[in-house]
């Protein structure tokens, strides 16, 4: 495809200064600040679309159409309102087609039925869509490049989903979305299958302290990755990595017993995260 006029962005873009990624965000160079807020804006897009309502076949025709602009630009270099903006980012940092499809098809996953228990392999399959396919988009404006980059992308955007539904199981709930896998209930003694019954169950603390050791993995192998990267390429994911690992450490300091107290961080330690790491 052809390469388009770079179109500018301001630092305060609001979708990203929603995301508890935006200060990592921020620490970037202009050019790659602005690519990621490109690519975020559309992952968080097509998240909205899952999200935000409406009938499973209105949503599903909207992702549709976020498939066919992204087939579109590859194949003739055509924009929409829905691709512009990933025009440049795309041409000048050779992200890859299959991922932003992979994030589509994430989304599409929670439209198509709301997950219930799914087994470890779809859980998988999601985290990898909905999580380290954004990795594998990020990585090469990071420039951590090849199988570096494509290895901290798969680690570290599990940890951080795994993070997400530990954190968020009752607001994912409150969705009717469980994304426990049914394995590790089973595995636990939890034979209810309604989702309010689930989460009230004395074993469920067992059951995600086991999902959080897991996780806990996959930060070690991202820090692991991360200390092969160049520092500077590697200073975004690392605070990501040291800003939701605190949050996963404050997890299991809470436990997951009902009721649940709300675990998030504040900024004073994202501000730490930054200075720790060394970005200023």
């Amino acid at each position: 495809m052809t390469s388009v006029a770079h179109t500018s962005v301001s630092e305060e873009t609001p979708v990203a200064s929603r995301s508890s990624f935006y200060a990592a965000m921020r620490v970037l160079p202009l050019e790659q600040r602005e690519a990621m807020y490109h690519v975020y804006a559309f992952c968080r897009a097509v998240d909205d679309v899952a999200d935000n309502g409406g009938s499973r076949e209105s949503r599903m025709g909207e992702l549709a159409r976020y498939r066919s602009d992204i087939e579109d630009l590859y194949a003739t270099g055509r924009t929409t309102s829905r691709t512009a903006d990933l025009a440049y980012p795309i041409s000048k940092h050779g992200l890859r087609k299959s991922d932003f499809i992979a994030v589509i098809d994430g989304m599409e996953m929670d439209i198509v039925r709301d997950i219930h228990a799914p087994d470890w392999k779809t859980l998988d399959l999601y985290c990898d869509r909905a999580a380290s396919a954004v990795g594998r988009l990020s990585v090469p404006i990071f420039g951590i490049e090849g199988d570096l980059g494509i290895e901290l992308a798969h680690h570290l955007g599990r940890a951080l989903q795994l993070t997400n539904i530990l954190r968020d199981i009752d607001e994912d709930a409150a969705m009717g979305r469980l994304y426990l896998p049914k394995e590790a209930l089973r595995d636990a003694g939890i034979t209810e299958t309604g989702i309010d019954a689930i989460l009230v169950h004395p074993a469920l603390d067992r059951v995600c302290r086991g999902i959080a050791q897991k996780t806990r993995n996959y930060y070690y192998r991202s820090e692991e990755i991360m200390a092969r990267c160049p520092r500077r390429a590697a200073r975004s994911p690392r605070m990501m990595a040291t800003v939701y690992r605190g949050i996963l450490e404050k997890l299991i300091a809470r436990g997951w017993r009902f009721p649940r107290a709300d675990v998030r961080r504040s900024k004073r330690y994202v501000l730490w995260a930054v200075l720790r790491d060394g970005i200023f």
